[in-house]
């Protein structure tokens, strides 16, 4: 059996890796959430590749697999990383409400054999989310509970801004941060 390694701080990501029922460690990655790609979903797909290969690096990675993930919030094709602050959060929020963006999470996925040699699974899922507009009260109101504080985009689709989202189409844990049914099939399927 080998050993599974998150690279990540998010415990959302910890919460849903416990629910597919996988034993694993967690280590976090200090990389610099920096990136060169310009499409959302080469930025998501680089971004977790680097966490990744981050973590890999700081461990003795033999008969390993470590996980990367990295979700990114998109509207208009501008990347809408964490709120810096709470007036940050509202220009956000604002920006979002009353129509669709994207989520993007990036999925990296290195499996390190007994000898080191690693075989690497890297890609992205994309998720259209669709807000209901919102009041100025309201996005305050939301802003003031603190859950947008550390989430890409400045929302938590799983807290309490659950009740303006109108619809979603496609996987709701990528937007929770890691799709897991599609993470289950890369370490089924090609993996493991």
């Amino acid at each position: 059996m080998k050993k599974i390694i998150l690279g990540s701080a998010s415990p959302r990501r910890k919460e849903l890796l416990e629910q597919m029922g996988m034993e694993f460690e967690i280590f976090i990655s200090h990389k610099a959430e920096e990136y060169t790609s310009v499409k959302p979903e080469d930025i998501a797909a680089e971004l977790a590749l680097r966490k990744a290969e981050n973590v890999a690096s700081e461990i003795e990675a033999k008969n390993t697999i470590v996980i990367g993930a990295d979700t990114i919030v998109v509207q208009d094709g501008k990347v809408l990383g964490k709120p810096k602050d709470r007036a940050n959060a509202f220009e956000m929020l604002h920006s979002l409400q009353g129509k669709a963006h994207q989520v993007y999470t990036g999925i990296a996925v290195l499996n390190y054999d007994e000898s080191g040699q690693v075989n690497v699974h890297n890609d992205v899922v994309k998720t259209e989310v669709y807000v209901h507009a919102m009041s100025e009260e309201e996005i305050k109101n939301y802003i003031a509970t603190g859950e947008c504080d550390d989430k890409a985009g400045g929302y938590g689709i799983q807290g309490k801004f659950a009740v303006f989202i109108e619809k979603i189409e496609g996987d709701y844990y990528n937007v929770v941060g890691l799709p897991i049914s599609h993470l289950y099939q890369i370490l089924k399927t090609k993996i493991c």
